[in-house]
């Protein structure tokens, strides 16, 4: 699993725009039992798509919502065990709040694209996509509800936003919604329109390895290569209506 995501994540990083993969025309578009549907991987792992926002012919690839290991529990460790692994001018997203603080290296997020985590009693996730060179730290909490975010193999990209680029699709698990962090939104399911809620930028930033070793010598540090065991069932919520209006735009 780690070499072909390595091989995976390469191959997306060099393979031109137009070369892409087009979802739509790879077939990840269906319908099923009168519902529309998004290739998820197995039979179980379909997104039901029926309100979707987006154009199904900007969609690209379609790896699968699990092969990225969108971590749950993420385990750290000190500035003094990373120390020997990382050089001066690497590139890190940093969460401080309370008295705690968490580094997430744009190396390790590029293999993850996104860290569900803890900060100071607040649920958040750290993400980043390479293609847009998109890195944020975002709150998991709406309405008293927590969620959990992954990846959903897709990419997607609009002339209008970004400057065209590919920004990657997300989903949740209580819902299956999915959501685009290129305009901050959900875009389809049940949570379409919510936005995305970036943690307060007092709360986080984007820096360098000698920059947290200066200013956080307590930080804890993401652990690399981790894996695990992708969750066969887990929490649904279906009563999100209070979400939806408080959240939408």
């Amino acid at each position: 699993m780690k070499l072909s995501l390595f091989v995976i994540t390469l191959l997306i990083t060099s393979i031109s725009f137009s070369q892409r993969p087009s979802a739509k025309k790879s077939g990840k578009f269906f319908y099923e039992n009168g519902n529309k549907m998004l290739y998820g991987g197995n039979a179980q792992e379909h997104f039901i798509i029926n309100n979707l926002d987006l154009k199904e012919e900007q969609f690209h690839y379609g790896l699968g919502r699990e092969m990225f290991p969108a971590l749950i529990n993420p385990q750290f460790e000190t500035i003094e065990e990373a120390d020997k692994k990382w050089m001066s001018n690497q590139r890190f997203l940093v969460a401080h709040k309370g008295n705690e603080v968490k580094a997430y290296s744009i190396k390790d997020l590029t293999r993850h694209e996104v860290v569900n985590d803890i900060i100071d009693g607040e649920p958040i996730f750290a993400a980043y996509c390479i293609l847009a060179d998109l890195g944020a730290v975002y709150k998991r909490n709406y309405n008293e509800k927590t969620f959990t975010f992954a990846v959903s193999g897709y990419t997607y990209f609009d002339p209008n936003v970004w400057n065209g680029l590919d920004g990657f699709i997300l989903w949740d698990r209580e819902t299956e919604s999915l959501w685009w962090p290129l305009i901050d939104k959900a875009v389809s399911g049940k949570l379409k329109g919510v936005k995305l809620q970036k943690l307060e930028d007092t709360f986080w930033e984007d820096t360098t390895w000698a920059n947290i070793k200066e200013k956080y010598p307590k930080a804890k540090i993401l652990i690399s290569k981790q894996d695990f065991q992708r969750p066969t069932s887990w929490k649904k919520y279906n009563d999100v209506i209070d979400i939806v209006k408080i959240y939408s735009n």
